[in-house]
């Protein structure tokens, strides 16, 4: 059932008891597991789930698996939700975050690896062998406390300009267990709100607030200390927890160098999906 204190999480998978025999009306879940992976598929169908869950309708694939270990399996599965979510057309990815801040460094570390080819011309293109490449543009605005604008305004004079069809947003985000920090990937179509998880909750991207879809991924690098206690000490009371403080691992540049690593090579895939790793690598290098 419900409990009182709902642990602060950004993973749709997290937003329900597991002991549950039966999800919310609106709420369809499936599990499988792939080479060591643990793929989960959560469906929010209705407003009513939503409010329940404290979720956007929309699907959301979670991805748990050891980022040093099962790293190919990953991305391989990544690629697969993308390609599955991507619609056509020209593809602007925002890598969110802050670069100074090793758990929330995510966003930008994977945009610096992704590909960017709206710049240019099909005559270069045509030299290179490399036609049918998909018009993407990469950007990392950072966040309002390093440039005092808004990202949400960032992005939607960005998306007014350009006819863009579709946002992927990357992000660092916030988990319920500490067991899968560093070792989960979360892939929606709900859109996200930057900051949400360390209470720092920024507007929104998403199709409702930009007028086409946003695709977002987020890897889980913080847990915040309520949430711990609440592990700890599941009958105390902590509804009204003022604990602000979040907690990482302590190998978190490793963890998000992986995770970075990882999503990039799927967005790169997924977008450029006649090109090799190789080629990517070739290009981007």
């Amino acid at each position: 059932m419900f409990k009182a204190f709902l642990p602060r999480t950004d993973l749709a998978m997290e937003s329900y008891d597991p002991s549950d025999q039966s999800l919310p009306q609106g709420v369809f879940a499936e599990q499988q597991t792939v080479d060591g992976v643990i793929k989960t598929t959560v469906l929010i169908e209705t407003d009513e789930a939503a409010k329940r869950l404290g979720r956007p309708c929309g699907e959301y694939i979670t991805l748990e698996g050891d980022n040093s270990i099962c790293g190919d399996t990953l991305c391989d599965l990544l690629t697969e939700g993308l390609e599955k979510l991507l619609p056509e057309g020209e593809t602007l990815v925002v890598g969110l975050g802050n670069r100074d801040i090793t758990p929330d460094i995510i966003g930008p570390a994977a945009a610096s690896q992704i590909m960017a080819t709206r710049h240019l011309f099909s005559e270069q293109l045509e030299r290179m062998g490399f036609e049918e490449l998909r018009s993407v543009c990469v950007i990392a605005p950072g966040v309002m406390g390093q440039t005092g604008i808004e990202v949400f305004d960032i992005v939607k004079s960005l998306t007014e300009k350009y006819k863009f069809t579709s946002v992927i947003a990357i992000d660092a985000l916030a988990a319920r267990s500490s067991e899968r920090l560093g070792k989960t990937i979360q892939l929606s179509n709900s859109g996200i709100s930057p900051g949400s998880g360390v209470l720092n909750r920024r507007a929104e991207l998403s199709e409702k607030t930009l007028g086409i879809p946003v695709i977002a991924i987020g890897v889980p690098t913080v847990v915040d200390a309520a949430t711990l206690i609440y592990d700890l000490c599941p009958n105390c009371d902590i509804a009204d927890s003022k604990l602000t403080m979040m907690v990482t691992p302590r190998d978190i540049d490793a963890v998000s160098e992986r995770g970075a690593k990882i999503i990039a090579r799927a967005v790169n895939r997924a977008l450029q999906p006649q090109l090799t790793d190789d080629e990517i690598a070739l290009l981007t290098s």
